[in-house]
């Protein structure tokens, strides 16, 4: 394990806050928000191997107040070719974690996923309907959700979904793809919550400056298809050539089940204040910033 970088000294108020997964696209957010206020220790996989007891002691080591755990294995059809690793890496490697925390004494941030849900409901999910999920990678994220409420009595699970915002993501591989084709076949019966990871780390600078522990989704407001995804994202590009054309969830082959409805609906942080802006905006505001 490379040496963890040495804190500076603190500011009057701040928090010393250890972030796993630092070099995704949501580490990267969070340490973009938290950077300005508080003490920040970025854990990359270089740094921490989740899935490995010994990820316990060097997460105690960093003496933080404070874990942002964004970090997991989030290949979703790799998941379903290898559901050991994936419980190993967002199983597991969450309760590790959680154990991390409970000798810490520090309250716990774990992001969790839409996937935890089966996709048969007709109308959004609320953070306490029944999760039920339907393949590997879900189930993963789901284990990780029990062995952080089973350890810990202050937590805060943040569901997300549809993430963009890095460098690897829907809109990039919609943006590259209308630029090099004249027609895109697109998923129209795949719905859920497109959400900007930078909208996603400033709602958890929010959260986390209450005591209001307990289960959030934290996504853009709206949902839609793939396909109108897609659609949204090639118009506010200026795209006018290229053409998009619906096909189904069967129509395109992939190892993982995919559920096939699941947006979130932002009820218990929104209760607190705490609201995201739709999704269209963030797009928007995305595309903007890299073309």
């Amino acid at each position: 394990m490379r040496a963890l970088r040495q804190p500076s000294k603190p500011k009057a108020g701040s928090m010393r806050i250890a972030i796993t997964g630092a070099n995704g696209q949501l580490g990267r957010a969070l340490q973009a928000r938290l950077g300005r206020e508080h003490e920040l220790i970025a854990l990359g996989h270089g740094e921490l191997e989740l899935g490995r007891p010994e990820c316990v002691a060097q997460l105690v080591a960093t003496g933080a107040e404070l874990v942002l755990h964004p970090a997991a294995y989030t290949n979703v059809d790799g998941c379903a070719r290898d559901p050991e690793l994936a419980h190993r890496v967002n199983g597991l490697g969450t309760r590790y974690v959680a154990l991390a925390c409970r000798q810490l004494g520090a309250p716990l941030v774990y992001v969790s996923t839409n996937e935890v849900f089966d996709g048969a409901a007709s109308a959004p999910y609320f953070e306490y309907d029944q999760a039920r999920p339907i393949n590997a990678y879900g189930r993963s994220k789901w284990a990780g959700e029990q062995a952080v409420r089973e350890l810990l009595d202050r937590f805060y699970i943040v569901r997300v979904a549809w993430l963009f915002g890095g460098e690897r993501n829907f809109v990039r591989t919609i943006l590259r793809l209308a630029a090099e084709r004249d027609e895109l076949a697109v998923v129209a019966d795949e719905i859920g919550s497109p959400t900007h990871a930078g909208d996603v780390a400033a709602a958890v600078e929010q959260l986390i400056a209450t005591p209001y522990y307990g289960t959030y989704h934290l996504v853009n407001a709206g949902a839609c298809s793939r396909y109108e995804f897609a659609a949204e994202i090639v118009r506010q590009a200026g795209n006018t050539r290229t053409a998009l054309r619906p096909i189904t969830l069967a129509e395109y082959k992939r190892d993982s089940t995919v559920p096939p409805y699941t947006p979130l609906r932002n009820l218990a942080a929104a209760a607190l204040g705490i609201e995201l802006r739709p999704w269209q905006a963030a797009v928007a505001e995305y595309i903007g910033s890299v073309q």
